[in-house]
């Protein structure tokens, strides 16, 4: 049966998947916008109110992950295979939770922001931040598959961009940084960066596994 004439019959039981999946993808990519004010902004002060903004949201995806993973203990009747709604869940938590960690780490360990890789890896996270909440809202019906199939293609080349990113700046990073302290610092920070784009692909992959399952 094609998941369209499925999702009509079931549709009304368990909708609440899809408004949770699509709040939590709103707030990432809230997140991955904010991320990019934060590697923008160079007073402390005003990065900390950023920061605050970006805790508030991973704080509220931590209680949608929640009620996403109550309603899948409290429903038999599912959209798609249960493992995948938690494995999507769990993914998309993994992208908030790296966001504001860079976020957070950038004024914890007072690095000065007006960096290149700390701001080529703000630009690639916020679009595939966007390219994330494309995805998970194409979910809901699917009928826009070159829209989704698009996305994840975009999130997949994200990811290789941030590994490159990241060997470009570790190699300025040792070139022209002196002090082994702000070494350290920022290498720490790329690495958070890079690994939001590593969990973007997750949530691609998880997907593109429902897609080829039901599409």
């Amino acid at each position: 049966m094609a998941l369209q004439s499925f999702l009509k019959i079931f549709m009304p039981k368990n909708k609440i998947f899809f408004e949770l999946f699509e709040k939590v993808a709103n707030n990432v990519e809230k997140m991955g916008s904010l991320l990019k004010d934060v590697v923008g902004e160079p007073d402390f002060d005003k990065r900390a109110t950023l920061i605050g903004q970006l805790e508030d949201l991973e704080h509220a995806n931590d209680d949608l992950t929640h009620n996403l993973f109550t309603e899948l203990g409290r429903n038999f009747i599912t959209p798609f295979d249960r493992e995948d709604i938690h494995y999507l869940a769990t993914s998309l938590d993994d992208v908030a939770d790296y966001i504001y960690a860079a976020g957070k780490k950038i004024n914890f360990y007072r690095v000065n922001p007006n960096d290149t890789g700390l701001q080529k890896f703000a630009e690639l996270i916020e679009k595939g931040a966007e390219q994330v909440k494309i995805a998970v809202t194409g979910l809901r019906d699917m009928k826009n598959m070159r829209g989704i199939t698009e996305a994840l293609v975009k999130i997949n080349s994200i990811e290789n961009q941030g590994d490159d990113i990241f060997d470009f700046s570790i190699e300025k990073l040792f070139e022209n940084e002196p002090d082994a302290k702000e070494v350290i610092k920022k290498r720490e920070i790329y690495q958070v960066m890079e690994i939001v784009t590593d969990k973007c692909e997750d949530v691609s992959n998880v997907i593109e596994s429902i897609i080829i399952k039901y599409a």
